[in-house]
């Protein structure tokens, strides 16, 4: 098993598959075909294609991810015990009795100009009539979790609907025609159930009919790509006619991303739909990563990592692959590059505050970190 943010232990794994056979919502880590389900979005009008991309100011065009954490007083966002009653028990830190409440508090400051503070009705205005999609694993539903919590803080009156099935959770604010869904898919390409057991094609990705139809699409994957033994979701590997019991899992990775990267360029068309890619969470399991060498998770961090991001931090062989596979789409793909920025939050995680009581070093408090992806998100949805 790997180790530092690139992996978790095992006790982590087995504490994911109880967050996930435990889902209160319906929604499971766990394979599974939707195309069948379309349905539960209704009313599709034509997808309204995005305005042209006007020249970007100055301001716009520094690097948001090379910054550093700032104590605000004036944040969080939204208090998750009376504006987001939705907060999943996996990321509902201050309801399993978190003590500490600073991390709530820091902002995130970009070196070179100002993120603006999340507006949700502006956000819902810009965006009436379309459909967001967050396509991924766990750290995608807690990167969803967190939109959902911004704009039904900024819009609490709105008429809000709800619909889910075991690979989709849609919430629709109906007064904007805004749809924000979470699309469970740990590895982008489809695991199939043959003879021989579950096999992941490395070379097809069936739900992509589904996801194009999308106005805006979050991808995200790499957390379970390293995961060995029971907890492993696969049982062969299938690459074109050659099948696998097992392969190099960063050379995996790789070729995986490599079919999403061919799916973009043959199947979006970027006048209606933009793609992001968000980059490589980090998990803090390792103390010897902000020189705390005895500690193994997180459990007494209350404070970020005190320096600023640089251009070559955040770097690791997923996202060396992640960001070599970018490179390669020809169609426009932004790349949320929220690895540094994360690396320096060992605070934000749940650690043992959460409803199962395990140690989480992996995902984030909501309120919390992912709050400041979405601003970053809106602000590349805005400019």
């Amino acid at each position: 098993m790997l180790k530092g943010r690139e992996g978790f232990g095992v006790v982590i794994i087995f504490f994911f598959i109880g967050i996930l056979i435990c889902d209160v919502h319906g929604f499971r880590d766990g394979g599974g075909s939707v195309l069948e389900n379309r349905g539960i979005i209704t009313g599709r009008k034509q997808k309204q294609q995005f305005p042209k991309q006007q020249p970007q100011k100055a301001e716009t065009m520094c690097n948001v991810y090379e910054g550093s954490w700032v104590y605000d007083s004036s944040y969080p966002m939204y208090d998750t015990a009376t504006s987001c009653p939705f907060v999943r028990k996996e990321f509902d830190c201050l309801q399993y009795g978190r003590p500490n409440r600073d991390y709530l508090r820091y902002r995130w400051q970009p070196s070179g100009c100002t993120l603006p503070r999340f507006n949700a009705e502006d956000f819902l205005k810009r965006m009436q009539g379309k459909r967001i999609m967050y396509i991924g694993d766990s750290l995608s539903l807690n990167n969803w979790q967190s939109l959902v919590c911004l704009l039904y803080a900024g819009v609490p009156n709105s008429n809000i609907t709800r619909e889910s099935n075991t690979s989709m959770s849609t919430f629709t604010f109906q007064d904007y025609r805004v749809s924000v869904i979470i699309f469970h898919s740990l590895y982008l390409v489809d695991i199939e159930q043959e003879s021989i057991g579950r096999v992941m094609k490395l070379d097809s990705i069936k739900d992509g009919a589904l996801w194009k139809t999308m106005d805006v699409l979050i991808f995200n994957t790499w957390l379970w790509w390293s995961v060995k033994g029971p907890s492993q979701q696969w049982d062969y590997i299938q690459e074109g006619e050659k099948v696998y019991k097992d392969m190099d899992r960063m050379e995996a990775f790789h070729k995986g991303m490599k079919t999403w990267a061919k799916w973009v360029d043959a199947e979006v068309d970027p006048t209606s739909t933009r793609v992001f890619f968000q980059g490589i969470s980090p998990s803090h399991y390792n103390g010897t990563e902000w020189n705390e060498p005895g500690a193994t998770n997180c459990a007494r961090e209350t404070e970020p990592i005190s320096r600023s991001t640089t251009p070559m931090s955040g770097s690791s062989p997923s996202m060396n692959v992640v960001k070599e596979v970018l490179s390669s789409i020809k169609k426009p793909v932004s790349l949320l590059d929220i690895t540094a920025m994360s690396q320096l939050r060992k605070d934000a995680h749940p650690s043992s505050y959460n409803a199962f009581q395990g140690m989480d070093c992996t995902h984030w408090c909501i309120a919390g970190l992912p709050d400041a992806w979405n601003q970053i998100l809106y602000r590349e949805l805005a400019a």
